[in-house]
């Protein structure tokens, strides 16, 4: 395996940028896209739709991609949560338990997607997007960084673990169709030192 490269990503990238948020987000995007797309709209479509704007959290400006022998791997979508003051009425239920945490760290670099396509996955590849992403917060004069994960997600969760996070706060997280029965979603931060 070649050494992986991080590049910025481009409007080019929004098709991977839309499956490996899916992927991160264990098929809640989707979801969500397929009740947003407009008639005739397929959800990832939708997804790569969003992938391509200027604007926003979930934008090729706030992504980099993670490429091994010339091909997308995984990616990276981070950016630093301005003051979040909320008025959670017009947030939909599903994602509400979201917002709610990411109001706890404002000011904090926050890692909104951290993603590796299955066959690259047992290679350290998440290990250099995380250390990335941290490199990005300290730049941006970030305190910290911190990340949302699911309850069920082992994995992820002992790296993360491995990598400094600690848990700050946890919610509910609500049953969807394809989702997880009985989960929550943990809020976890660390320090830059």
């Amino acid at each position: 395996m070649a050494e992986p490269i991080i590049r910025k990503a481009r409007q080019e990238d929004a098709v991977h940028l839309a499956a490996l948020v899916d992927i991160a987000g264990e098929g809640l995007p989707v979801h969500l896209w397929q009740h947003m797309a407009a008639e005739g709209q397929s959800p990832v479509e939708f997804g790569r739709a969003r992938a391509m704007r200027e604007e926003g959290g979930f934008t090729y400006r706030n992504a980099h991609m993670l490429e091994v022998d010339g091909e997308i791997a995984g990616g990276l979508i981070s950016y630093r949560l301005g003051d979040q003051d909320h008025d959670l009425s017009d947030v939909p239920p599903l994602v509400r338990g979201l917002v709610e945490l990411e109001m706890e760290v404002s000011g904090y670099w926050y890692v909104n997607v951290v993603a590796v396509y299955p066959e690259y996955r047992g290679r350290g590849l998440g290990t250099l997007l995380l250390d990335h992403a941290d490199t990005l917060g300290r730049e941006a004069g970030c305190d910290g960084t911190a990340i949302i994960v699911a309850s069920g997600n082992a994995g992820a969760n002992r790296l993360y673990e491995r990598q400094g996070y600690r848990t700050v706060a946890r919610r509910p997280a609500p049953d969807y169709l394809g989702g997880r029965a009985g989960q929550e979603w943990i809020l976890l931060a660390k320090t830059h030192s």
